[in-house]
């Protein structure tokens, strides 16, 4: 059983890129306001790699899972039901990001320990983010595919 997407592009069995690319890009949108601002708290306060990694992963699942939300809520659904939405849209697609977002972070050679004022920092967490972006678009296509991740919501538009 296929389903059409607000822009006719395909849900379910050859789910299209189009769709794909949507998910991901809203699942970044939420990832990057909780990974800058946890980088930029993290790297602020001074701690640890560690402590600002999960600080970051940590905003990243509460901003991507409250965009989510948002829009299930203004569906007239209540808040319990909008958060196991948002759990299943989201849940591994933010997993897929932040995995890959904070590996490249710390594995670039000083970007964890450059300044919010550096150029460095910017750099890498935009790079991160891109990288990101570009792996998950597949594993959103292949979850969208199964009626799954965000295939999830498009069930309460």
């Amino acid at each position: 059983m296929t389903d059409r997407h607000e822009h006719g592009a395909r849900l379910g069995p050859g789910a299209s890129w189009a769709v794909a690319v949507s998910a991901t890009l809203h699942c970044l949108t939420g990832c990057a306001i909780g990974e800058i601002l946890g980088m930029i708290i993290g790297t602020s306060l001074g701690l640890r790699n560690a402590g600002t990694v999960v600080l970051s992963v940590v905003l990243a699942f509460a901003f991507g899972y409250a965009l989510t939300m948002r829009g299930v809520l203004r569906t007239g659904v209540g808040l319990a039901a909008a958060f196991r939405v948002a759990l299943a849209a989201d849940t591994v697609s933010i997993f897929v990001m932040e995995v890959v977002d904070n590996a490249v972070m710390v594995v670039l050679p000083g970007a964890m320990d450059a300044g919010v004022g550096s150029a460095l920092f910017w750099g890498s967490l935009a790079f991160s983010l891109a990288v990101a972006f570009v792996l998950t678009v597949p594993v959103n296509k292949w979850l969208i595919a199964r009626g799954k991740g965000h295939a999830v919501v498009h069930g309460r538009h």
